[in-house]
């Protein structure tokens, strides 16, 4: 049976969304070449700690840019998929405009009308997402590290991390569906598309980040990339769309989270970037930032590459910053939010349509009767924590329980003391 006229007018409208938006490789383009950390490096350790020097390529996207607006002007505001359609159209146009931008201040309003900003309050207008960073770092720097079990300080290569990584792969799929790679030129410790994950040659790891890769980046970002591709109507839904980073950065986050694969240095690590965008916002320049994540306690190699997140694309004498990282604790916030509200509305099954592609929480929610009538397919896989609802419902009712309690309100005695 074909599909109704207006969905048939929005999967061509996605069709040609996925051709115009085919050279927009937001990441891919802003970041920098091996070759950048390597030479600072070198003439840090020579004794001239000076900027990195990097000159970016002219883009024109023009062209995609016009297409982009046409279709948003084509889609329906008023159906579920002509809404996605027309924000996702936008989203993908100002992106073209920071990528023509780079290497200009201006790369800093694209960037933050993406991101936003480290100053916004994060969901349920609660404090801002600085103050929540600074909430976690400070804990971070109170506990004792000598609470440590030995496992979690025993350093991981990463051809041994490749290997283990590969044979979670391929159990969880019964075949190999993602390839672990090792790539000597990626920056970041790890990237992950919809069939390869590159993990930093050279690079050491922990027991820890090997569970974090596996949930945060095999099981939310390659998942929903693969789910889909599953897609018969709209082949989107498989693209890292900068409308769904804040989601898919939370999702990813959450299911650390949820599995017990985060621990409190990753949330410092997270959050250490947040201030760092602020910092650059209120003029420290990338020498300063590099600083900051080395007293912070990062190495140099690492401090390198945090500093680059925070200035890809931008001027490096202070004052401009590339805004991503600011996404992450408030799409924790938002998606642990959002499951907390599916329990308690009897719709756990909207966490599960989150994975059938790549979404906003607001389109999961506008999307249900597309699921319901079979224009969009349920996910083709699901990580294990979803799919057993069960579990996933016992942690979000005690959550909804819990948050009722206002710690506040207590007295300076524990708790157990306080009621006997």
């Amino acid at each position: 049976m074909p599909p109704a006229p207006e969905v048939a007018h929005h999967a061509t409208l996605d069709a040609r969304m996925v051709r115009a938006a085919r050279g927009i490789k937001l990441l891919g383009l802003v970041s920098w070449p091996m070759e950048v950390q390597q030479a600072f490096l070198a003439q840090r350790a020579a004794g001239n700690t000076a900027l990195p020097r990097f000159d970016y390529p002219k883009h024109d996207f023009s062209e995609a840019r016009r297409e982009l607006d046409a279709i948003a002007a084509a889609a329906d505001p008023q159906h579920p998929l002509g809404r996605y359609l027309a924000e996702s159209a936008r989203a993908w146009a100002i992106a073209a405009e920071l990528l023509e931008a780079l290497g200009s201040a201006a790369v800093t309003t694209h960037s933050q009308r993406l991101f936003g900003r480290p100053d916004e309050p994060l969901p349920g207008n609660g404090p801002s997402t600085r103050e929540a960073a600074r909430h976690f770092i400070a804990i971070a720097d109170e506990l004792d590290r000598e609470l440590l079990a030995p496992s979690e300080q025993v350093a991981i290569s990463a051809t041994a991390l490749q290997l283990q990584l590969q044979s979670d792969l391929d159990d969880f799929f019964n075949q190999r569906v993602i390839e672990v790679v090792l790539d000597p030129s990626l920056i970041a410790k790890a990237a992950a598309g919809a069939t390869r994950i590159r993990l930093r040659a050279g690079a050491a790891f922990s027991d820890y980040d090997r569970h974090q890769l596996l949930q945060h980046e095999a099981f939310v970002h390659s998942l929903t990339a693969l789910n889909g591709r599953e897609q018969p109507l709209l082949q989107s839904m498989a693209l890292s769309s900068p409308r769904t980073t804040a989601t898919q950065e939370g999702l990813a986050t959450f299911a650390e989270q949820i599995t017990g694969s985060i621990d409190i240095e990753r949330m410092k690590r997270v959050s250490l970037r947040i201030e760092a965008v602020a910092m650059a916002l209120d003029g420290a320049d990338f020498v300063q930032v590099f600083h900051y994540f080395l007293d912070a306690g990062q190495d140099e190699v690492e401090s390198f590459s945090s500093a680059q997140r925070v200035f890809r694309g931008v001027p490096l004498t202070g004052g401009a910053a590339f805004t991503k990282d600011t996404v992450y604790l408030r799409g924790l916030i938002g998606v642990h939010t959002f499951f907390r509200w599916a329990l308690r509305q009897r719709k756990l099954r909207l966490c599960r349509q989150l994975f059938a592609g790549k979404m906003t929480l607001a389109d999961a929610t506008r999307f249900e009767p597309l699921f319901d009538a079979g224009v969009l397919l349920p996910p083709r896989w699901l990580p294990h924590w979803l799919s057993r609802a069960n579990g996933l419902a016992g942690m979000l009712a005690f959550s909804l329980f819990a948050n009722r309690i206002r710690l506040d309100a207590m007295s300076d005695a524990p708790p157990l003391l306080a009621t006997q």
